[in-house]
């Protein structure tokens, strides 16, 4: 691909920034690019290639699933060296699990994966996918006077904000500032000018080869403790069956109940292979598990530490790596290091 030909793939999944209002009927439709053209028409204002795919039928964010996230992951790399980067249009609900899914799934990606979507519609007149859409499009197309993509990592843009997709989570479902990544940087704020903040930006897999990889194993689920949560629910949780991992959503900084049976369970748990992995239910913070006896006794019993990764991060993650087959031993290992900026250590 020749460097002066700037080009951006716009993939629309579904979601609330393609819906359009039938003027008859005043429900909700999902759209073509058609329509896009028609609500957006500033994007004739791009003097580059703006190719297009659709999910047909689109999906809400809701039904999104591992199929979806292979889908994707075959549309870019199918035409990774076609364009100079890839604009997703995403429901907001799953959008910081498919941001994460993907930042593992396109290793060695050195281009930019932009997730956008909307909290209104797009052809309604105080839409905010019109801003977040055009924005998005000049990210995924910017590029340093060497040629090099100025975000070559896989990022959610909304409300101003570009933020990388494995550690954002959704925090509002009617405001506009949907999304907050709560333990890393901005990686650039959209003002009058597009300001990026590039000491946080991944560059290290500019030089490599995209390795697409489509292998997520779902055995996994997520035990968020609540004071008087019963042995039984426990039990329940760690019995099901073909189960390989849990994210524990524990309390502060890494801590649970000292309960022996509680204890005892998680350590059974482990002994059979199963990888349990410690997040704080707070937005913010990280898991120290030497800082209290709670979360000592947890590590003791076998416990893996998940440091300040987000909820979502970490069951793609541990998909990511069940998928591949690894020894428990080995997921444990690769949960303690950071593969795609997920985790600060």
């Amino acid at each position: 691909m020749n460097p002066d030909d700037t080009s951006v793939l716009l993939i629309y999944t579904g979601g609330t920034i393609g819906m359009i209002e039938n003027a008859e009927t005043g429900a909700l439709e999902n759209f073509n690019f058609e329509h896009l053209q028609k609500h957006v028409p500033e994007l004739q204002n791009f003097t580059f290639r703006i190719g297009t795919y659709q999910f047909d039928p689109p999906m809400d964010s809701s039904d999104m699933d591992p199929d979806a996230w292979c889908k994707l992951v075959r549309i870019i790399s199918d035409n990774y060296n076609l364009y100079t980067g890839f604009v997703i249009l995403h429901g907001t609900d799953t959008m910081a699990y498919t941001a994460s899914a993907l930042s593992f799934m396109l290793e060695g990606l050195g281009k930019p994966v932009i997730l956008t979507g909307s909290q209104l519609p797009i052809g309604v007149l105080r839409t905010d996918g019109k801003e977040n859409l055009l924005t998005s499009i000049e990210i995924a197309t910017a590029r340093h006077s060497n040629g090099r993509p100025v975000v070559p990592e896989v990022c959610i843009f909304f409300e101003n904000h570009l933020m990388r997709g494995n550690r954002t989570t959704k925090i509002n479902a009617e405001n506009f500032n949907a999304f907050r990544s709560f333990n890393y940087p901005v990686l650039a704020s959209a003002g009058i000018h597009i300001k990026y903040n590039n000491v946080q930006i991944h560059t290290d897999s500019v030089q490599e080869q995209l390795r697409p990889h489509y292998l997520l194993d779902t055995n996994i689920a997520i035990l968020k403790l609540f004071p008087g949560i019963q042995e039984s629910v426990v039990d329940a949780v760690l019995a099901i069956e073909g189960l390989k991992a849990v994210v524990l959503e524990t309390y502060g900084s890494g801590n649970a109940p000292r309960k022996e049976w509680f204890l005892h369970r998680l350590h059974q748990a482990c002994e059979r292979g199963i990888v349990i992995v410690n997040v704080t239910q707070c937005s913010a913070g990280t898991v120290e598990m030497e800082r209290y006896e709670t979360g000592y006794r947890l590590m003791q019993a076998g416990v893996v530490c998940g440091y300040d990764s987000t909820t979502e991060s970490a069951v793609t993650k541990l998909m990511f790596l069940l998928g591949h087959d690894y020894s428990p031993a080995r997921v444990r290992e690769l949960m303690n290091r950071s593969l795609a900026g997920e985790i600060t250590l």
